[in-house]
């Protein structure tokens, strides 16, 4: 196919080894990128994600043992330092009681200093093989999704793109599938950390003291409590801020591909008044979630330090009954700021999981919607189609229960021009999609000199078509390369052949870098009738079999429509063309004009047989020309 149609289309966590994000990236209750929404099916959705983790099962294993290496080497500090600081305690108390022979061992504690810079050093060791292994096998998962994803949308249906937003799409491609890898690159590792780091703190403090460890523990139940309150309140909020952002990047994508229509009627003022509806939900969703979230970090805070205060108080009457010596009281506070942390990092981590799982379930969702019809076991090629078409018995609905389509009988030859003509809606450009097989058909057959398209590889099929349409489709490149998309492997002269044939060369050479020059995104930077022709230039090097021709020249002026027809004439000369047409006039010499309406060929013959007729197509012809009979023929 000559021509295909493109779519407009965190700060690091106090005592632990690991930094801390919150849910989209950001540090905690900012930055949520994406909600914690709830999946419809939780375990299924992760269970089928662990799928993709699989292969790197030894990685996994090593991350898990590099993070709790790098944990533990972090949590037996506070020990050694409590240590230091009684020996330190021991050493000045004689001294101040005039004891005989009390100095300060400084040989002790410069050895427990140096103890802990290898602990210390160990632990960011460990902590940097964690995330670089992470980071490897998050981005190799992360880049198998993305292949999947790419590859399920080019086996998808074009239903499919029909009937959704190129924004909720694009969400599910991209923004969904970097939202998982934002997680397994960074939440995993922490909430790993976190879990180890919570374990190895509540035994390290019951080797100190487990009374003051039940203590702690006890304001565990009253911070989780906080922590779903919260969560819960937030979570509508959330998934509000979600769906307002994709409506807005919807409502941005539209106005901007469209934005030549919208100045050309003037509603500049009626666009940005509907950006500021959205863009006002949105702000109040997000303002919601965000304090309502924010409030989390504070209050686990405010809880925490209730037990800190009950810790230095009961802790301090011990140390004056001498019931535990003050470096251990010491490192029992120092334990008792790193439990916190991991406790908070995991409550948030808890809704970013969330969130991911739900990312996951829709990428999941595209992964698992049914496919385009496989091509049929033994299906084969054309290498020489001649062209001949025939309709037989064709039905067809967008809905099993509505038929458009009802025994439409076409029969065309090899080289024959086919002019459809009729209403909007009156289905010309269903039938050029059922004949390139976008859709299947519901009974009958459409063959290709003789063999059913649904016998043929979908590529061979696609290669007999070239398709010059109204809706010209050019991408960010050179004109070079644009015209050479006709034809891989095309060599210089064939691109420029191509072109002089579709009377293009000439403006071509005009252009200050020629065939190098570089269209912009929407290839605003030459005129409609240029474009027009380059497509022509593309059809004409990708040499179909058939052509698809959506009249181009009603946008351009006399004298480039001249030019263009010309050029549509030579790219015609020998092939089966299908020609949907809407100024009748261009059709007179048409071997075969086909009349739709209601998704039905009501009348079929020359133009002068069906002027003959005075039927349907002759009030069609004489309204355009006579401005009498039925409305002129629409897009």
């Amino acid at each position: 196919m000559s021509e295909t149609r493109r779519a407009p289309g965190g700060s690091p966590g106090t005592g632990g080894p690991g930094g801390f994000r919150g849910p989209g990236g950001g540090p905690p209750g900012m930055g949520f990128g994406m909600p914690p929404q709830k999946a419809k099916n939780f375990k299924g959705t992760f269970r089928r994600l662990l799928g993709y983790l699989k292969p790197y099962r030894g990685r996994l294993i090593t991350v898990l043992a590099t993070a709790i290496l790098s944990t533990v080497f972090s949590i037996v500090s506070p020990k050694l330092m409590g240590k230091a600081t009684t020996k330190l305690f021991e050493g000045i108390m004689g001294k101040v009681n005039h004891i005989p022979g009390a100095e300060i061992d400084f040989d002790y504690i410069l050895q427990i200093v140096l103890l802990l810079a290898g602990l210390y050093a160990l632990s960011s060791l460990f902590s940097y093989a964690m995330q670089y292994l992470m980071a490897g096998v998050a981005q190799k998962t992360v880049y198998t999704l993305r292949r999947d994803v790419n590859l399920k949308l080019a086996r998808l249906p074009i239903s499919y793109f029909d009937s959704r937003t190129h924004g909720e799409i694009m969400s599910r491609a991209v923004n969904d599938v970097d939202n998982i890898s934002g997680t397994l690159q960074q939440s995993l590792t922490q909430l790993i950390t976190s879990v180890v780091t919570i374990l190895g703190v509540i035994v390290m403090m019951l080797t100190i003291s487990p009374l003051l460890t039940g203590i702690l523990i006890l304001t565990i139940p009253l911070s989780f409590v906080v922590v779903s309150r919260i969560a819960k309140r937030s979570q509508k909020h959330f998934m509000g801020q979600q769906k307002e952002l994709g409506e807005l990047n919807g409502h941005v994508e539209e106005m901007y591909t469209g934005h030549r229509i919208v100045k050309a009627f003037g509603h500049e003022a009626k666009s940005i008044a509907k950006f500021d509806q959205i863009n006002d939900r949105l702000y109040e969703s997000g303002r919601k979630a965000q304090f309502i979230s924010g409030i989390m970090m504070p209050l686990i805070s405010f809880v925490n330090n209730i037990g800190y205060v009950a810790i230095c108080v009961v802790g301090g009457v011990l140390v004056t009954r001498q019931s535990i010596q003050i470096g251990d009281i010491q490192a029992f506070i120092q334990y008792a700021r790193q439990f916190s942390m991991p406790i908070a990092q995991t409550a948030n981590i808890a809704n970013v999981i969330q969130s991911t799982i739900a990312s996951a379930e829709r990428v999941f969702e595209l992964l698992d919607e049914p496919e385009q019809v496989p091509e049929a076991v033994g299906a084969k090629g054309l290498p020489h189609p001649h062209g001949d078409v025939e309709f037989r018995g064709v039905q067809f609905g967008y809905k099993a229960d509505a038929m458009l389509i009802e025994d439409m009988n076409i029969d065309v030859r090899s080289g024959q021009t086919v002019a459809i003509v009729g209403p909007t809606g009156a289905g010309k450009t269903t039938l050029i999609n059922l004949l390139m097989r976008f859709y299947e058909l519901n009974g009958g057959a459409i063959t290709v000199d003789g063999v059913n398209i649904t016998d043929l590889k979908r590529h061979s099929l696609y290669g007999m078509f070239g398709m010059v349409l109204q809706d010209t489709w050019l991408f960010n490149g050179t004109i070079r390369d644009n015209i050479g998309y006709g034809r891989a492997g095309a060599t210089e002269e064939e691109i420029v052949e191509a072109a002089v044939a579709a009377h293009a060369d000439h403006f071509i050479r005009t252009l200050p870098d020629g065939y190098d020059t570089i269209l912009n995104e929407e290839a605003s930077n030459i005129s409609q009738g240029q474009k027009q022709l380059l497509t022509i230039a593309r059809a004409i090097l990708a040499d179909p079999a058939i052509l698809i021709l959506d009249e181009a020249t009603s946008s351009v002026d006399t004298r480039t429509e001249i030019i263009i027809q010309r050029a549509m004439n030579r790219l015609m000369e020998g092939r089966t063309s299908f020609v949907i047409a809407h100024r009748l006039s261009t059709i007179r010499d048409a071997d075969l004009i086909l009349v739709m309406n209601k998704g039905s060929v009501i009348e079929k013959g020359t133009h002068q047989e069906l002027l003959n007729l005075g039927g349907f197509y002759a009030d069609l012809y004489n309204s355009q020309f006579t401005g009498k009979g039925v409305s002129p023929v629409a897009g």
